[in-house]
């Protein structure tokens, strides 16, 4: 299986941070936003990544991974895109020659997580599968739907919605095969003009062939202040108890 961390976008709502850096350079605790979602991966035992960025701030990133042997990489590879707003699936679709015929574990670099995933990558065979989360905010998120005769099964997911149908929040964690890449090919920009990943997941549900799992363990997006603070409050706090 090979790994995608998207790193795009120019970060605006972190402005003037990110006047400075790319969002995704940004210090959580003591270390780079980015470390978060590669030790994710590496963890699960997913070694081979692709990050695709954005922005002006690309160059960065050389001067902080390097070639990623340092955090357990073996093999490091970086994809432009080209329109910061283009949307997720959008950068995705820039990792396909990088796949070729694996399957993808895909993290937005902006999560920060201490789950283990390795589970879920050692057993994923096809279709997709998406990580959820309980969470206070659902609006700010992708939020599932389950089927009322059988709550174990996602029945659609409904992007920022004003009046969320539950409070469990797609993260930004997410195991496809590779026919994700023809899907989105095949999509059209929303309203907000972006190629998105809410629409893929929901023609994996509609085609029977998406699973999910609960994302256990602390899990927060970095992409504004008030998440910033909290992951770097929890990243704190972790490292502090790990010591004592």
């Amino acid at each position: 299986m090979k790994g995608v961390i998207l790193a795009g976008g120019l970060g605006t709502r972190l402005y003037p941070l990110t006047h400075v850096t790319n969002k995704h350079l940004l210090p959580v605790f003591d270390k780079p936003m980015i470390f978060y979602p590669i030790e994710t991966l590496v963890k699960a035992g997913v070694t081979d990544i692709l990050i695709v960025t954005s922005g002006p701030h690309v160059g960065h990133f050389l001067s902080v991974l390097k070639n990623g042997k340092e955090l357990g990489v073996t093999h490091l590879e970086y994809a432009y895109q080209e329109k910061p707003d283009g949307g997720i699936a959008d950068a995705l679709s820039l990792a396909r020659d990088f796949v070729d015929r694996d399957s993808v574990a895909v993290i937005l670099g902006d999560n920060t997580t201490d789950a283990n995933i390795s589970k879920a990558v050692k057993s994923f065979s096809d279709g997709a599968m998406i990580f959820l989360k309980e969470v206070t905010d659902a609006q700010r998120f992708g939020v599932a739907e389950f089927d009322p005769k059988d709550p174990s099964k996602v029945i659609g997911i409904e992007e920022k919605p004003k009046n969320p149908k539950t409070n469990m929040a797609v993260t930004g964690v997410y195991i496809y095969d590779n026919t994700v890449f023809e899907l989105i090919h095949k999509l059209k920009p929303s309203d907000r003009g972006e190629l998105e990943i809410t629409d893929v997941n929901n023609i994996y549900i509609k085609s029977g062939k998406m699973k999910w799992a609960n994302l256990d363990g602390f899990w927060s997006d970095a992409g504004t202040f008030t998440s910033l603070y909290r992951s770097n409050r929890y990243w704190a706090q972790k490292n502090e108890n790990d010591i004592v």
